[in-house]
């Protein structure tokens, strides 16, 4: 299995996708996950509306199948979410 990579909101931090156990897309479109450790850090992924207007309401579920497919996929990876005219979308990058 390759290591999945999601980058934060800020862009600063990375995030490995297999550290992740609860996934929230609340009704604002902010995107946290509830990493596995002992004190449950959440980290936002998805601030929320943008200028492209909030994500659609299954973007946590397309951000599970992207991770899927790239774990198939061999190497390492980077994860992030991509707003363009309006369409949201997880675009994954060779590390």
């Amino acid at each position: 299995m390759s290591d999945v990579w999601i980058s934060a909101a800020d862009g600063g931090d990375m995030i490995r996708a297999d550290a992740i156990v609860i996934l929230r897309l609340d009704a604002t479109g902010r995107l946290t996950a509830q990493l596995r450790d002992a004190t449950k850090v959440d980290v936002t992924l998805l601030e929320g509306p943008a200028a492209g207007g909030r994500p659609p309401a299954d973007f946590h579920r397309r951000l599970i199948r992207k991770v899927a497919e790239l774990a198939d996929a061999g190497g390492a990876h980077l994860i992030r979410a991509q707003c363009e005219d309006g369409t949201w979308r997880w675009v994954g990058e060779a590390l």
